[in-house]
């Protein structure tokens, strides 16, 4: 019998004692098994392909776990807040993301403007409505609220393009809509916050505007000029960065488990429900709206991945420069475990229904 398989049967009979313990009124005692069961399924599902890619984000999950049973060493380290962490992690995130681009990148604009024009505009009309209804119907109190507007006005991320290159979408299509929608976040996401978000919370536009700039525009436009000069040439840190922004994310996500977990303790299994819904009605509208303006199928599945998957580490940035991490911060954190199982999901769905017209692309994106 292979190692995956005996981590598997590992994974089973942990999960089953942590389940016993749970249901005989003893969850505190049952943290090492529910942590121990997520471990050895992350590598046991390493021998599906289907679900391969999912070992990073159960990885995370038992990382979250671990928050939540030992939210200690995750809060503080001899009088440091791992808090502190969040913005210079983000930075890094970033760079990261910019030397994987290319100011080439760009050119879609010109060689796809109608895709470009109806992406970005329908990620930002689409996800900040639903995350403003979704935060009115809630009841929940008004910062973990405007936690889901935020998260619903914020750009996309890199694990779209993933995405969308797994569901045999088009590649170059999502990857121009993501460079456009981030460089639009420091005006396009304060001034939705304002509007949306404000009933629920203070929110200074210009600050957070300073903010998006200093998080992602200017650590991306650093990444651009160093890969320009440096593609290629610096061949250790091309393959540390994807290991340095994926670890970055599971610490930042960690820790803002650890500072919010009152909250997550006494309205958590709602707000991941709600998230979920946010996330999947953003595939939805996204695909019908690219539907409505005749785009290609290959289009429309990249609409709907644009629309619904966010960038949670630039919403977690913003939740904490506005002193609110615990609760502003909440919904992004757990928005991004999420798109990536969903995104996973449905790009593994599509994948094998791949559409019958062809474009032309010059991109690739290695699967993560």
């Amino acid at each position: 019998m292979n190692i995956y398989k005996i981590l598997l049967g590992i994974a089973a009979i942990c999960l089953a004692a942590a389940l016993i313990i749970t249901f005989s009124g003893n969850i505190e005692n049952a943290g090492v098994l529910y942590i121990a069961f997520f471990l050895a399924l992350a590598i046991g599902i390493r021998t599906f392909p289907t679900f391969k890619g999912l070992s990073y984000t159960v990885i995370i999950l038992a990382a979250v776990t671990t928050a939540m049973f030992y939210p200690g060493p995750f809060v503080e380290i001899n009088g440091f807040r791992l808090a502190s962490l969040i913005t210079p992690l983000l930075q890094l995130i970033m760079f990261g993301m910019g030397t994987s681009m290319s100011f080439n990148d760009f050119a879609g604009v010109i060689k796809m403007p109608k895709g470009v024009f109806l992406g970005v505009t329908s990620h930002f009309i689409i996800m900040p409505a639903i995350g403003f209804t979704l935060a009115n119907v809630s009841g929940f109190p008004p910062e973990i609220a405007a936690g889901i507007i935020l998260i619903g006005c914020s750009p996309n991320g890199m694990a779209s393009n993933v995405i969308s290159y797994l569901a045999k979408a088009n590649l170059a299509l999502s990857i121009t809509i993501t460079a456009v929608s981030t460089m639009l976040a420091p005006f396009v996401t304060p001034f939705l916050m304002k509007l949306l978000a404000g009933e629920f919370v203070e929110v200074h536009a210009l600050d957070m505007m300073w903010e998006i700039i200093k998080i992602v525009i200017i650590p991306i436009l650093a990444g651009l000029i160093f890969n320009k000069f440096f593609s290629g040439k610096v061949d250790w840190l091309d393959k540390a960065m994807p290991l340095v922004s994926m670890t970055s994310i599971a610490l930042i996500i960690v820790v803002i488990t650890a500072v919010g977990r009152e909250s997550l303790l006494s309205i958590g299994p709602k707000l991941v429900l709600l998230v979920l819904l946010h996330n999947l009605s953003g595939y939805t509208l996204g695909y019908w709206s690219g539907r409505l303006f005749k785009m290609s199928e290959r289009d429309c599945r990249t609409i709907a991945i644009e629309v619904g998957m966010q960038n949670g580490g630039l919403a977690s940035g913003i939740a904490k420069a506005m002193g609110k991490i615990a609760t502003v911060g909440l919904a992004p954190a757990i928005f991004g475990p999420l798109m990536n199982i969903t995104g996973s999901i449905l790009a593994s769905y599509w994948h094998r229904k791949p559409p019958a017209e062809k474009v032309n692309e010059n991109v690739v994106v290695e699967p993560t």
